[in-house]
């Protein structure tokens, strides 16, 4: 695919992460420091013939710290800049990097500019950094347009010459640069001497329609992953937690979990509360399909929700969602039977 590289602006964001981190002398541990460390190591931005704008979080901020408030804080941002830019770069630490995408994909309604997020395994200031590669080759698939429309119109992770969904994507690797996968979609892009596009795999609005911003979202969610022997009391004091509203349930294989007359009572006493289940499998790919053995049937018969091939950074960031908007619990299994933005595949007789 032949894409147009005419001058384009570019905000780019500085949260925090290792790409921004320098040694100190004395201790030895990586510390963050500020973008203009960044500036002075990657002299390659200038050269790249865009128009590239910084925003600094002040302090920034390690990815562990990441969470609601910070995305939140994203999302401000763009919607307040959105009209002066053709695309966004997030420098991110990697650690939380997949939150941060699928919750921004879910926030950003009616997204038709490129949010490319990135970072490194490595300082940028380091002889054998990645951080340069990825920061300039994000800034040139943002900057990227076809006949005037940007190429990549959705929130998106670049790592190590893959471009991918952000709603996604998983960190697989604390040590490799290949740090994150996308195990069940294809990626958009490779990038070798050419930056390869599959545009089939990209996602397009069907409608052209004004950024809609969301900036509310509920933390009264929880990850409940199960493992043999589990027993009865970690369960219940999960299901049981004040105020909680979606469990995110991480069960075996397609979907299958242990038919202990306990379990199975618990779970169809926390659905009948108002608590929202979500099942998704452990593996690192393929779908959960509750309708294939019978263990997933007496759980869709206790009310559990099919995640299909959902990550857990997405099933966790659409709950929070979903419920940071009022919908009630009802609502709330009725928009996760649906691809909101591209974030889950559906089986063809639900499309």
């Amino acid at each position: 695919m032949n894409n147009t590289q005419e001058k384009a602006s570019i905000l780019l964001i500085y949260t925090g992460g290792t790409i921004g981190m320098i040694e100190n002398p004395e201790t030895g541990v990586l510390e963050s420091f500020n973008f203009q460390h960044l500036a002075d190591n990657v002299p390659e931005l200038k050269k790249l013939g865009h128009h590239v704008e910084t925003y600094q979080f002040d302090p920034p901020m390690d990815s562990s710290a990441m969470g609601p408030d910070s995305w939140t804080k994203i999302v401000h941002i763009i919607a307040e800049n959105y009209q002066k830019f053709d695309g966004f770069v997030v420098l991110h630490g990697t650690d939380t990097m997949s939150y941060t995408a699928s919750a921004l994909s879910f926030m950003l309604e009616n997204l038709s500019k490129p949010v490319i997020l990135t970072g490194s395994q490595l300082p940028v200031g380091m002889l054998r950094t990645d951080g340069k590669e990825n920061l300039i080759t994000a800034i040139e698939i943002a900057a990227a347009k076809e006949n005037g429309v940007p190429v990549v119109p959705e929130v998106c992770i670049f790592f190590e010459n893959e471009l991918m969904r952000g709603n996604r994507t998983s960190k697989t690797s604390a040590d490799n640069f290949n740090a994150f996968r996308s195990y069940n979609y294809p990626p958009l892009a490779h990038v070798g001497i050419h930056i390869k596009y599959d545009t089939a795999q990209i996602y397009r609005p069907i409608s052209r329609k004004p950024l809609r911003p969301h900036y509310l979202l509920d933390r009264n969610v929880a990850i409940l992953k199960l493992f043999p022997g589990i027993p009865p009391s970690v369960v219940e004091s999960i299901l049981n937690i004040p105020g909680l509203k979606g469990v995110v349930m991480e069960t075996f294989g397609s979907g299958n979990a242990p038919m202990d007359d306990w379990f199975l009572a618990m779970l169809k006493d926390a659905v009948q509360r108002g608590l929202v289940i979500v099942n998704i499998t452990q593996c690192r790919a393929g779908s959960v399909e509750m309708h294939r053995y019978e263990t997933g049937k007496k759980l869709l018969d206790a009310g559990v929700i099919s995640g299909y091939d959902s990550t857990t950074e997405s099933a966790v960031t659409k709950l929070m969602f979903l419920f940071g908007h009022g919908l009630t619990s009802e609502e709330v299994k009725e928009h996760l039977n649906c691809s909101l933005i591209g974030e889950i595949t559906l089986p063809p007789s639900q499309r």
